[in-house]
């Protein structure tokens, strides 16, 4: 696997709401930065979720609204055992309301091929 692989992978299984899969993409002492900084809801510390524990907190969290969300890479760049890709994730909330945001993500790859942090730039 390559660090280009792992946006698609991470995305493709949140859209598909498969959270085991997610998980799986990630080593177990993984960082999850979403965003960068904190988030009132997501990360009121701004310190990040730590380990596959906490992540599968966290995509309780922000899966809990029942949105879905689909995800669009505008632009992706691997170097070494990291990827940046720009993207555009649109929720679309239950009631047929949508809203898109822009991301920057982040991903670090383990020697092992999985994720190691994911860093998520966005406001």
């Amino acid at each position: 696997m390559k660090p280009e692989d792992l946006p698609g992978k991470s995305m493709g299984a949140v859209q598909a709401r498969d959270k085991e899969t997610w998980l799986a993409l990630f080593e177990d002492d993984a960082v999850v930065e979403d965003p960068v900084g904190g988030h009132p809801m997501l990360d009121p510390e701004g310190k990040g979720q730590r380990g596959k524990e906490a992540i599968g907190k966290f995509y309780d969290l922000f899966s809990s609204s029942g949105a879905t969300m689909n995800f669009e890479i505008h632009h992706l760049v691997g170097c070494g055992t990291e990827a940046a890709c720009l993207v555009t994730m649109t929720s679309t909330m239950p009631d047929g309301t949508s809203h898109a945001q822009k991301l920057l993500n982040v991903y670090k790859m383990s020697p092992a091929g999985k994720i190691a942090s994911l860093r998520s730039f966005w406001n």
